[in-house]
């Protein structure tokens, strides 16, 4: 049992997949956001792998956008340590704004190019 505000966001993250993919030179960050948590995968559409991913789940209680941006940097990191340096952003079909943003910012200062 779907609602409009979910089937919204398929349509949208359908469009957005058209044009966005991952290959091996720049794989695509991936991101999915819950009502309590927030994840990001790093991941190769070529090979259907996942390269790097981190989550907000362990991380100690501090606000949701503080967690987003620390899941960030997370990721950028296991992705410099698996000589990844440039990404295509995927939001997923959520809007770029509040904890989205906030990962991708996040991405950025932890070294990634999008």
């Amino acid at each position: 049992m779907t609602t409009k505000k979910v089937e919204r966001r398929i349509k949208i993250k359908y469009r957005i997949r058209k044009s966005v993919n991952g290959t091996a030179e720049r794989p695509r960050l991936s991101v999915f956001r819950s009502n309590k948590q927030i994840y990001a995968q790093i991941i190769n559409d070529l090979t259907g792998q996942t390269l790097a991913a981190a989550s907000s789940l362990g991380l100690e209680k501090m606000p949701k956008k503080e967690q987003a941006a620390k899941v960030g940097e997370m990721v950028a990191e296991k992705a410099q340590a698996a000589g990844i340096t440039s990404v295509v952003f995927d939001r997923n079909g959520y809007l770029y704004h509040g904890r989205v943003k906030e990962l991708a910012d996040g991405a950025r200062k932890g070294g990634l190019n999008f």
